[in-house]
């Protein structure tokens, strides 16, 4: 593959609900630009995207695949992403290495909830796009109402460059008309030929495309003089004030064509040449030094290297892939790279561009272009690669947090630290999702953004790594504490033979803010002050396993005030026995209860769920403790819960909400289960 200068480069990433056919689209880019031979199809495993086994198993797109595109002497890197919610992470990469995005819609289908959600998406990250509408040639298509849709949805910025064309009884799709040329094309097979139009077409297209020549008009002065004049504007002054309304976000092109049959594909990828930014019009980006002084790096090859990794793929034969965008400079094969972040330098594994699995092996890499190495062994996701002597650090990619947690345990005994290594790798590729131990439960904890997401890291754990895992709903990190005061005395007395044990300890137990606190108050040496650590460590040992349950115990006082002791008998081990005696009945004595964590949380909802979600937040014994409108029209509704009541939230508020909602949670505190719930759990817990 030849070596492209920014200027001929166009990084566009493809977004949309799961099922949409962007795959199908990339498959069909490949063999329009005579790149493959055969188009693959999602459903027989063969595609140049979908490579992984999960993928194939599954029949959708997991990871952002990344493939070049040769087209009349420009190179576009289509970043292919998945449209499955759990994998939402992957599309935050992309459009970090992205100047533009293809929101693919299944016309047949309409706006579906991936389309909105890909929408906010391009929206927040200010992404110039255009709109595909796919599966043209499917049945019961009605593109005017869709077109309607787009427009109440997202706004009158939404505008068809293409209208389609429908013959036969049947009214099969063959091709488009083209708005700003006035032109109207028939495919048979891929081949384009160019057709008379009709006099409904004709028509259909005025309004238009005189709407389509003020929006153009609008971007430039001298273009707005013309436009009064009545004077007809060039086809780069149209191109030009396209690509500017795009990049002020006043305009998204629509499109349309069928990726299956190939209709509209060749045309598409004219669009994106002519539409997309290029990174040279990017011009610059703004990055930090080694001052974290503001520096700006222009898209340019004469400027220092600088680059962000958006993407890491684990491969166990070939090791560690890390895909990134070159901001500025060049990056040859021979280059050693200073990580920013880590404040190292890593010499490459090579230099090479990806097309879906396929490394074909490249000299350099220039400004504005995407590349590949291997064997970096201490980058990761969203660091700055750069020259050691002209360091530059660009803003860390941001990635949603973890919202569904499920314990992992080996399937074969032994296999644990053989887990804990490759889910520390898995870790390296997914951003979105964590690894912990719970310090409470000693479970090892797996996160990520759905069931989806967990099930398909355990598959990898098995084909990647040969390591069996079984998943279950983590256990809750109860505690146990007191409610009231106790004086109790702990004596432990032995005489068989020998020497004997002996220690006699008062303590008085009673609650308190803290995790725990240890005093003395002993008055003529009852107890001599050399037993003072035993009797604390006695007690502190014993904190591990209340009465209730055996849960960890907190938030107590305990003050010794008086004991007695032998001469000859007393030693640390015999006061550490008499002071967890103590523990066992002061605790008895005080009112013990059970404490559950509180989480609190944020849930982002779509006004018309809002009677919903409160309602099922009551259910869960949690409340509501605001609300606060948000810009985009949604509500942010605030509330807390119990921990044991929102392990499964993220499915169950997707349910709820059609996948429209989402949230996030933290702990808060702990509180005292109810007792009626209490006396139940506590027989469970025993039983357990």
């Amino acid at each position: 593959m030849k070596i492209y200068q920014a200027q001929d480069i166009r990084n566009v990433a493809l977004v949309g609900h799961s099922g949409s056919g962007k795959t199908t689209l990339t498959e069909a880019m490949l063999f329009t630009a005579g790149i493959t031979k055969r188009q693959g199809k999602v459903e027989d495993g063969n595609t140049i995207s979908d490579f992984g086994k999960e993928e194939i198993d599954r029949g959708i797109s997991i990871g952002t695949s990344l493939i070049p595109v040769e087209w009349n002497d420009t190179k576009i890197n289509v970043l292919d992403t998945p449209g499955y919610f759990d994998f939402v992470g992957e599309t935050y990469g992309a459009l970090r290495a992205s100047e533009g995005a293809i929101l693919v819609v299944d016309a047949s289908s309409g706006i579906e909830v991936g389309t909105e959600k890909a929408w906010k998406l391009l929206e927040d990250n200010k992404r110039p796009r255009f709109i595909f509408l796919n599966k043209m040639d499917k049945e019961n298509v009605d593109f005017d109402k869709l077109i309607d849709e787009l427009k109440e949805k997202f706004g009158d910025k939404v505008f068809p460059f293409a209208l389609p064309i429908a013959v036969g009884e049947d009214e099969e799709f063959t091709g488009f008309v083209n708005v700003r040329d006035e032109i109207a094309y028939e495919y048979v097979g891929k081949e384009r030929k160019e057709i008379p139009l009709r006099e409904n077409e004709i028509e259909a297209i005025k309004d238009i495309r005189e709407s389509m020549m003020e929006k153009v008009a609008e971007t430039d002065e001298i273009l707005m003089e013309k436009f009064f004049a009545g004077e007809a504007f060039s086809t780069e002054e149209i191109a030009k004030g396209v690509r500017d309304s795009m990049a002020n976000g006043e305009l998204v092109p629509v499109f349309l064509g069928s990726a299956e049959k190939g209709i509209g594909i060749d045309y598409l990828l004219s669009v994106i040449k002519r539409y997309i930014f290029s990174p040279m019009d990017v011009e610059t980006y703004m990055g930090k030094d080694k001052d974290g002084e503001l520096i700006e790096r222009k898209v340019n090859t004469s400027e220092p290297f600088s680059a962000i990794v958006f993407k890491t793929i684990v491969d166990p034969f070939v090791g560690k892939l890390s895909l990134f965008q070159v901001s500025s400079g060049r990056l040859t094969k021979d280059t050693e790279v200073y990580n920013e972040n880590k404040q190292t330098s890593e010499k490459l594994g090579g230099l090479f561009i990806l097309r879906g699995k396929e490394q074909i092996e490249v000299n350099e890499i220039l400004a504005g272009d995407i590349g590949a190495t291997s064997k970096l062994h201490k980058t990761q996701t969203g660091d700055s690669l750069c020259d050691k002597n002209n360091t530059t650090r660009y803003r860390p990619l941001k990635y949603p947090k973890p919202t569904l947690f499920m314990a992992v345990e080996p399937k074969s005994k032994g296999d644990e630290e053989k887990i804990g290594t490759s889910l520390h790798r898995l870790t390296e590729e997914d951003p979105t999702f964590s690894l912990e131990r719970n310090k409470d439960t000693k479970q090892l904890l797996i996160g990520g953004q759905g069931n989806m997401q967990l099930s398909v890291i355990k598959d990898k754990l098995k084909n990647t790594f040969g390591v069996d895992i079984i998943l279950s709903t983590p256990k809750i990190p109860y505690k146990e504490t007191i409610k009231t005061s106790s004086d109790v005395q702990g004596k432990h007395k032995k005489q068989s033979g020998g020497a004997g044990q002996y220690g006699d300890v008062h303590i008085k137990f009673e609650p308190c803010d803290e995790e725990f606190i240890f005093e003395e108050e002993v008055f003529g040496g009852s107890v001599p002050r050399n037993f003072f650590p035993a009797v604390e460590r006695g007690i502190r040992d014993s904190l591990d396993k209340g009465v209730l349950a055996g849960y960890p115990v907190v938030n107590i006082k305990a003050t010794l005030y008086d004991g007695s002791y032998h001469p000859v008998d007393s030693n640390e081990m015999a006061f550490k026995i008499a002071a967890s005696m103590a523990f066992k009945k002061g605790i008895e004595q005080a009112k013990p209860i059970l404490l559950e964590p509180i989480m609190k949380l944020d849930v982002n909802i779509p006004e018309d769920y809002m009677g919903d979600i409160m309602g099922d937040l009551n259910k869960r014994r949690g409340r509501v403790l605001g609300m606060e409108p948000q810009e985009d029209g949604t509500q942010l509704v605030i509330g807390e819960a119990p921990q044991s009541e929102v392990l499964e939230y993220a499915i169950d508020l997707r349910s709820m909400t059609q996948a429209r909602g989402n949230f996030s949670m933290e702990f808060a505190r702990y509180e005292e289960v109810p007792s009626n719930i209490a006396e139940k759990l506590i027989e469970t817990l025993k039983n357990e």
